[in-house]
């Protein structure tokens, strides 16, 4: 198989165009293609054009090699596509692996765990996502919510699903595995070609069912409602897991796929003398500015074309003398949604429907902080910061997880905004307009202060005035890494830190390709 890379495409080309189009990179007639078919897309908006860039797999009758030889170019290669393969488990494997949270890493290491015929126990501390549909529903018939209101439910407390975004900048065979998975289980094969793969809330729920069905039907429990509050240990290693309902769970082999807001599980795993360090992360706010605005500052004339959908952005820029500061988990078409998950806080962060069509898009606009500016040398500093932050943004909410806004005008000036222009806030249940500056730390207000206007010059009318600054966004990765060693172990042999938050991966493939790799683990271990 050949990869031709680079290869340019009107906004409606057809697969005739993609076809001419490979051929003619590599020197040969369009008949000579026995298969073509594109792998990656990408939108070039440069030099005052906007059109695609592609990538396409080609199939030729014969003499690939000499082909790629005679092209002698970086863009035309040949490629092995080489599956990822699952190792069967040794029939001594011993007993049923334990994982412990089912977001992207945990429900990765459970899938390979299962095809290679070690299920495990899957516990999940939330509700499945039916029982969470029906309790929402609930909560607005009675006038609890808001009917208007973005409430998320994931698929069994697979928070981090709750958009879907599936770039990432990691470079690992895994990777494919991952987007081939959900392509399949959703009917979603454009998450095998897209330069920025996005699935959408809606359609990962569908996804992240239909994987569950299959770990039910490869033998997989999946007990939901289920926290774990304590591990027991004998002679340094895993013995047992204790559950909030005061069940004790044998078990030597966990994969703790907790996630980056599980700070009772952190807490806990400190306490028991588990080995952790804080770990460097961002924190700050969502910007949020009309759609329609975004599409025309990165497509011109062309925004609205249909195959182009709602344009994205990704920023960054370091103020003189100052901190990084960066756009993340951009959300085209999307909503600033609720991510509160302790009483008396607010954090906000961002989705989108498969569509992203709703009126806004919004990014997190996020400044670097580290151990210099925790409160202490504890291991969990970072997340006193965090929840110093999310406290504080409470307040200035008013209650009610009401969250705080301010306009970018008025932030620029340092004064409280009073009244709102153009841009309405999409975040449910409401904001608060206020001066942000009371619920960020010091040295992230004034970043993010000297990044706008600089912003601004790379994206035309990113830094303008009415554009709505929602707070706090302070969950983008964890404060905290749990250290292992080089058979994924933690400092008690046999319990597994896995993912996002344990501090090994920073979105969805990355966790899930995380918790894959911990599955090869517990699988070697056992084997070996």
């Amino acid at each position: 198989m050949i990869h031709v890379s680079g290869l340019q495409l009107p906004l409606s080309y057809t697969e005739e165009d993609l076809r001419r189009a490979a051929a003619r990179a590599l020197g040969v007639a369009p008949g000579a293609l026995q298969r073509c078919r594109l792998v990656r897309r990408a939108v070039d908006a440069r030099h005052g054009r906007v059109a695609f860039t592609a990538t396409a797999a080609v199939a030729l009758s014969r003499g690939e090699a000499a082909a790629v030889q005679r092209c002698a170019s970086p863009q035309v290669r040949l490629v092995t596509d080489a599956p990822y393969a699952i190792s069967a488990a040794s029939r001594d494997a011993g007993g049923r692996p334990v994982i412990v949270g089912s977001g992207p890493a945990g429900l990765f290491a459970a899938l390979v765990l299962a095809r290679a015929g070690r299920p495990p126990l899957l516990l999940e501390r939330g509700q499945d996502v039916d029982t969470r549909t029906a309790a929402v529903a609930r909560l607005r018939a009675e006038g609890v919510l808001d009917p208007e209101s973005n409430v998320q439910f994931g698929e069994g407390g697979a928070g981090t699903f709750s958009d879907g975004k599936l770039n990432t900048g990691i470079h690992d065979p895994r990777c494919r595995f991952v987007l081939a998975t959900l392509a399949e289980k959703g009917d979603a094969e454009d998450l095998l070609w897209q330069a920025r793969p996005h699935a959408g809330t809606d359609r990962l729920r569908v996804m992240l069912r239909a994987i569950r069905q299959e770990l039910l039907s490869l033998g997989t429990q999946i007990r939901f409602g289920c926290r774990v509050d304590d591990i027991a240990l004998e002679q340094g290693r895993l013995a047992a897991l204790r559950l909030q309902n005061g069940e004790t769970l044998a078990c030597t082999q966990a994969v703790f796929a907790i996630g980056h807001s599980a700070r009772d599980t952190f807490a806990m795993l400190h306490r028991r003398g588990v080995q952790m360090e804080q770990k460097p992360f961002a924190v700050g706010v969502r910007i949020e500015h009309p759609r329609a605005m975004i599409d025309r500052s990165q497509y011109g004339a062309a925004a609205g074309h249909p195959a182009l959908g709602a344009a994205d952005y990704r920023l960054s820029c370091t103020p003189a003398g100052g901190r990084g500061v960066y756009t993340f988990c951009m959300c085209p078409g999307g909503v600033v949604m609720a991510a509160a998950s302790e009483p008396g806080g607010v954090a906000v962060n961002g989705m989108s429907e498969f569509a992203r069509d709703a009126e806004n898009s919004n990014s997190a606009l996020l400044a670097g902080v580290g151990p210099a500016d925790f409160p202490s040398a504890h291991p969990l500093a970072g997340v006193e910061l965090q929840r110093d932050m999310e406290r504080a943004a409470f307040r200035l909410g008013g209650g009610g997880y009401r969250a705080p806004a301010q306009l970018v005008g008025d932030f620029l000036q340092g004064v409280a905004s009073t009244g709102l222009g153009s841009v309405a806030p999409s975040y449910r249940p409401g904001v608060t307009l206020c001066n942000l500056q009371e619920c960020l730390p010091a040295a992230v207000a004034a970043a993010l202060r000297a990044a706008l206007p600089l912003l601004g010059r790379r994206l035309r009318g990113f830094d303008r005035p009415d554009a709505v600054l929602t707070g706090v966004e302070s969950r983008s990765s964890s404060p905290v890494r749990i250290l292992r060693d080089a058979a994924g172990q933690s400092s008690v042999a046999g319990l597994y830190p896995c993912g996002e938050g344990a501090g090994y991966a920073g979105g969805i493939v990355s966790a899930a390709v995380d918790g894959m790799r911990c599955a090869e683990w517990v699988l070697a271990a056992r084997q070996g």
